[in-house]
């Protein structure tokens, strides 16, 4: 597991708000969870794209591929209407689907709305030669958001559903990835025994684009 910053990409599809009719939401969110959420160092690469499969297959390819993320997130495009295309674009760029984030990700979400059922979301591998990444599918809600990679805690902070983003720390280091350490007060990380280090120093994010 090579020791290095976290390279995440961050992609919220939707066709207003890359057309300027209204401010995104989903990016600024992801950003804003990141920044508390994780101790170890980690870059960030954005897009905002429309709801178009082809532009949001691309993206996934330029991020993966090019700019070399470990871990990607899109936000926005996973339900049913006919203009949601995300997890279609998804699946045609992977190598290995993961679908127990997308099971996790509904079960978290129908704590709160029945609606949540109509949820397509889907979480791949895609691999090259020399390279791996994760790339997950959110809702597009900033409180959907949060709620999908924290999961839900009682009063007394204990955790009744686990967020998703507890089991990406391991997923990382099993595709190769950097070894990334979480703020616990906001999602500890569960890793075997013998994959856990001690801990390292901590950085803020070093790039964004």
């Amino acid at each position: 597991m090579p020791d290095r910053a976290l390279r995440i990409g961050l992609v919220s599809v939707s066709d207003r708000a890359s057309a300027g009719v209204y401010q995104d939401q989903g990016l600024p969110a992801l950003q804003d969870w990141f920044a508390q959420a994780l101790r170890s160092e980690w870059s960030m690469h954005t897009r905002l794209i429309p709801d178009e499969r082809a532009a949001i297959a691309q993206a996934l390819i330029e991020l993966v591929d090019q700019d070399r993320c470990d871990l990607v997130i899109t936000t926005g495009g996973t339900g049913p209407a006919r203009r949601d295309v995300t997890p279609e674009a998804t699946l045609a760029v992977a190598t290995k689907e993961m679908p127990g984030f997308g099971e996790q990700m509904r079960q978290i979400s129908l704590h709160f709305v029945p609606t949540a059922i109509l949820s397509r979301q889907v979480a791949v591998i895609r691999e090259t030669e020399d390279h791996a990444a994760l790339i997950l599918n959110l809702p597009g809600q900033p409180k959907s958001i949060k709620e999908t990679l924290e999961g839900l805690k009682d009063a007394d902070g204990k955790s009744i559903v686990h967020g998703i983003f507890a089991a990406v720390p391991y997923c990382i280091d099993l595709i190769g990835g950097p070894y990334i350490e979480t703020n616990e007060d906001v999602c500890k990380a569960f890793r075997p025994k013998s994959a856990i280090r001690p801990s390292q120093s901590h950085n803020e994010p070093t790039n964004q684009s």
